[in-house]
C-alpha cells in the first residue's frame, strides 16, 4: 500500500469519526432545545447548576453543525479525490486554527484589559440586578456556590447595591458557613472570601496543564489534518496514487 492510499484511508476514517461525533452532538442539541425538561430528567443527578442558565442546546447545535460539515468535506474529499472539497476542508481548518492561536495570544497579552472590560460590564449588573432580577441572581448564586467566592472582586462589590438596600446585609456566600445570623460587615471582613474573578483565575491556573494538554492535542490534530489534506490535494493529479 502506498503512502497516498494509507493517508487517504486515515483521512476518511478520521473525518468519518468527526462526522459521527458532530451528528451526535447536533442531535443532542436539537433534543435539548426542543425538549429540555426531558433531557434534564435523563441526565438526572449528573446535571449541575450551570445547566440552569447556560443555553447548552444552541451551543451543541452550533458545534455539531461545524463538525458535521468538516467531517463531510473531509470524507468526501478523500473518498472522491475531490480537490475542491479538500481545499475547502483545508481552508476551514486553517481559519479555525488561526482563530484559536489569535484567541490564545489575545488572552495572554490582554488578560488585564479583559479583566477591566469584564469589571465594567459585570459590576453594574451585579449592583443593580442581584437580588432583584431572577436570572442574574441565579447565575451569581450558581457561580458563587461553585467557586466558593463573593462578588466579582470581593464583598465590597455589594456596597450601595440593590441587594444591600433591600436586605441590609451581604449575601450569605460572603460569610463563612458556620456563621449564623445576618452577613454583616464585621463577618464578611473577617471571613475574607475571595472574589469570583480571582477564584476563576485560580481554577484556570490549577487546571492549566490539563487545559494546555488538551489544547496542544487539538492543535496537533488540526495541523495533521492540514498537512494530510494538502498532501492529498497535491498528489491527486500525479501518478503516485494507488
Amino acid at each position: 500500500m502506498s503512502c497516498y492510499s494509507f493517508l487517504k484511508g486515515m483521512m476518511f476514517l478520521f473525518n468519518f469519526l468527526i462526522f459521527l461525533g458532530g451528528a451526535g452532538l447536533l442531535a443532542v442539541g436539537i433534543w435539548v432545545t426542543a425538549d429540555g425538561s426531558s433531557f434534564l430528567k435523563f441526565v438526572g443527578p449528573y446535571s449541575t447548576q450551570v445547566m440552569q442558565f447556560v443555553n447548552v442546546g444552541y451551543f451543541c447545535i452550533a458545534v455539531g453543525a461545524v463538525l458535521v460539515i468538516l467531517g463531510f468535506l473531509g470524507c468526501c474529499g478523500a473518498l472522491r479525490e475531490s480537490k475542491c472539497l479538500l481545499l475547502i476542508f483545508f481552508s476551514i481548518v486553517l481559519i479555525i486554527f488561526i482563530a484559536e492561536v489569535a484567541a490564545a495570544v489575545v488572552a495572554l497579552v490582554y488578560s488585564s484589559f479583559a479583566e477591566s472590560v469584564l469589571k465594567a460590564l459585570v459590576l453594574p449588573e451585579l449592583k443593580s440586578k442581584y437580588g432583584n432580577d431572577n436570572e442574574v441572581t441565579k447565575i451569581w448564586n450558581a457561580t458563587m456556590t461553585e467557586l466558593k467566592c463573593c462578588g466579582f472582586n470581593n464583598y465590597t462589590d455589594f456596597n450601595d447595591s440593590t441587594f444591600m438596600q433591600q436586605y441590609k446585609s451581604y449575601p450569605t456566600f460572603c460569610c463563612k458557613k458556620n456563621q449564623t445570623g445576618d452577613c454583616t460587615l464585621n463577618k464578611v471582613s473577617s471571613a475574607k472570601i475571595p472574589g469570583c474573578f480571582d477564584s476563576l483565575l485560580y481554577q484556570l491556573k490549577k487546571d492549566a496543564k490539563i487545559v494546555g494538554g488538551i489544547a496542544a492535542g487539538i492543535c496537533a490534530l488540526e495541523l495533521a489534518s492540514l498537512v494530510v489534506s494538502m498532501y492529498l490535494y497535491c498528489q491527486i493529479d500525479k501518478g503516485e496514487r494507488a
